[in-house]
């Protein structure tokens, strides 16, 4: 009996483990321009009048892309990394919960319970998310880092202003850590836990919320369909990013820049020279890519999942 509970879990957590992959590499395709426009803004503030004004400027400079696509690679690589880890951890996040409040079965846990899998499992793919974000972050500002860099030359500058700045994402993890060694790779880290875990636990807990109340009278949440899925999804989205955005631009600022300075810090001299509106540059795209990208990452995960359980079963 014991071996087949340990053969159910790792069955159980290799299920997690690929749709979460799966998931990740979806959400990535449909949010990646909004995702780089966010990081423009976040991190250059007084460049882009808002995020149209960023999006066409970047399409115009450097296309689709090398433009709204910059850092896919390492995008898709830390969606993946994240995703298959946060679900795998989500998994056994919600087993551990349930058996801390005696219910063998996680279908029986409660919003609540389910925000507090989300919470403790962000720990966990914060390690595989921030060196992948920080190669992301960087390419996707790389421009307006590189720019800023020249303009001590105003020819240098003009001259940069119309050559394409390109590295790939190999140079880049390779002059890190030539520079700054192993450290280096893990930059914005106690940010990607101040975002990460408290972000999950409203993630978490909005997604498994709004499935209940999407659920009819007699029916499971599991069984509400795709649509009503991606609706849950796109909630999850939404409460995530409005709850974590300050700490995701003190993020993107350490890691574009690569600043050693604390995140408490980094906070203050926002605040002081910014002010407090300062940590919502970039909401806007991050909402309008949130929607369809959390919508799309559950609805894969959740039929990943379905499908292949009737596969291994």
């Amino acid at each position: 009996m014991h071996g087949s509970g340990d053969s159910s879990s790792l069955k159980t957590g290799v299920i997690d483990f690929v749709a979460g992959c799966l998931g990740g590499v979806a959400l990535v395709y449909v949010s990646q321009p909004m995702d780089t426009v966010k990081v423009k803004m976040q991190t250059f503030p007084g460049l882009y009048r808002g995020m149209v004004d960023c999006t066409v400027q970047t399409f115009r400079r450097d296309g689709v892309v090398r433009g709204l696509y910059a850092g896919t690679l390492p995008a898709v690589v830390a969606n993946v990394a994240e995703n298959s880890v946060l679900f795998a951890a989500y998994g056994a996040c919600q087993q551990v919960v349930g058996y801390a409040v005696r219910k063998p079965a996680i279908t029986e846990l409660s919003m609540l319970e389910n925000a507090s899998a989300g919470f403790l499992a962000a720990f966990f793919s914060s390690f595989t998310l921030c060196p992948t974000e920080l190669i992301k972050c960087k390419l996707q500002a790389l421009r307006e880092t590189q720019s800023q860099a020249q303009s001590q030359s105003v020819a240098t500058a003009e001259a940069g202003a119309t050559r394409r700045p390109t590295i790939s994402s190999y140079a880049l993890v390779s002059q890190i850590l030539r520079t700054e060694g192993i450290a280096g790779m893990f930059r914005g880290l106690t940010s990607t836990f101040a975002r990460e875990m408290p972000g999950y636990f409203f993630f978490f807990g909005g997604y498994e919320g709004t499935r209940e109340l999407l659920a009819k009278p007699g029916q499971s949440k599991e069984e509400i369909g795709p649509l009503k899925t991606m609706v849950a999804g796109a909630v999850g989205g939404v409460a995530l990013w409005t709850v974590i955005f300050p700490a995701d631009v003190i993020k993107s600022r350490i890691q574009v820049y690569s600043m050693r300075a604390s995140m408490t810090s980094v906070a203050i001299d926002i605040f002081r020279k910014e002010g407090p509106l300062a940590f919502y540059n970039g909401l806007v795209p991050t909402i309008v890519r949130t929607i369809p990208a959390t919508a799309v990452l559950f609805v894969v995960y959740e039929y990943t999942k379905k499908t292949l359980s009737r596969l291994l079963d």
